[in-house]
Parts: structure tokens; sequence; C-alpha cells
């Protein structure tokens, strides 16, 4: 199985576009892959934001723009299962920046190693990315730094899989049309 473990940042409040995307491909239980850019996300950043993953207006403004940078990686994000912590977030960046741009959407696939971890390792006191990375023992460079929370979540994801737990109960389905999770009846 190849997984597709990314993760994203956001300039402002508003979450529907990326400032910032690392990608790291897991085949066979280790990271054979990884992709890291700045985006341009052509919008104003909040000071929040700025505050938390250390993205500018100054350092995104000779960053490729959303377009380019999809025209990059898409067949890397066509290529496997996606995975990300706290998925639903970053699935929905993904697919609002897919229809801002005008790219075609469809449906896709993802796994979340927050809700695998809260079932897989339910004595963790909380299911954050960094906390779940302490207690499992996996690196995490620099929290809210898109590769460094890609490699985190792909980690974790191999610490789901070596635990022996089935993670194919932890697919779900997800409309990138729409921006939500399709449910299946």
């Amino acid at each position: 199985m190849r997984y597709i473990c990314f993760d994203v940042e956001t300039p402002n409040l508003r979450n529907e576009r990326m400032s910032s995307i690392g990608i790291c491909t897991v085949e066979g239980g280790v990271i054979v892959d990884e992709f890291y850019t700045l985006i341009n996300p052509e919008q104003h950043f909040d000071d929040f934001n700025i505050r938390l993953t250390h993205i500018t207006p100054e350092t995104a403004e000779a960053a490729p723009i959303f377009r380019d940078v999809w025209t990059k990686i898409s067949p890397i994000m066509q290529s496997g299962l996606l995975c990300a912590h706290n998925a639903q977030f970053d699935m929905s960046v993904l697919s609002k920046c897919l229809r801002a741009y005008g790219f075609p959407t469809r449906d896709t696939r993802y796994l979340c190693t927050c809700r695998m971890s809260q079932k897989i390792f339910p004595d963790i006191e909380n299911h954050r990315l960094d906390t779940v990375c302490r207690e499992l023992s996996v690196p995490l460079d620099r929290h809210h730094n898109a590769l460094s929370d890609a490699k985190a979540c792909a980690g974790i994801l191999i610490k789901c899989i070596n635990s022996g737990a089935d993670i194919s109960g932890f697919v779900r389905p997800y409309s990138l049309k729409y921006s939500k999770t399709v449910r299946a009846h």
C-alpha cells in the first residue's frame, strides 16, 4: 500500500488557501519520498498564523501559487491513499484550493492519524500531533512546519501499522467537490 501523508499551513483563519505544503510518501513501512514548498496564497496573512507557522507575506511572496504547485504535486497526491493528522482540516483546505483555482475535483479516500491513534493508542492523554509524537517517540522537528508535520504524520501512520491494528477500518471517503466528508450509508 502507498500512503501520501501531507500537511498544509494556511495564511489566515479563513483556511481556504495554503501558505505551505509538506508531503511524505510511505511504502513498505518507510518514508520513500518527501516534498515541501512555500506557497503564495494570494491572500492576506493573519498575525496568529504568522506566529504559528513563521511564514510571512514576505517569505511567501516569491513562492509559486497553488496552481503551479498542484501541477507538480497532483501525480503524487493521486498516487496513493491520502493521510493527515486531523485530516478534515487538511482535506478541506485542499478542496477549497482546488475549487478556487478551477481544478477538476473528485471523490477520494483518506486516513486520519489523529482518529487512528485515538483508537489504537487510547491511553495517550490527548491526540494532538505533538503529544502523540512524544508518546510514540516519533520525531517532530518543528510543529506547524508542513514538512515536519507530514513526516510526523507518516511516523504515526507507521506506528499504527506496526502495532498490528487493522487500519483498513479507518479509511474514509471524501468529496473534494464539496469540502466535506461523504457519509457512507
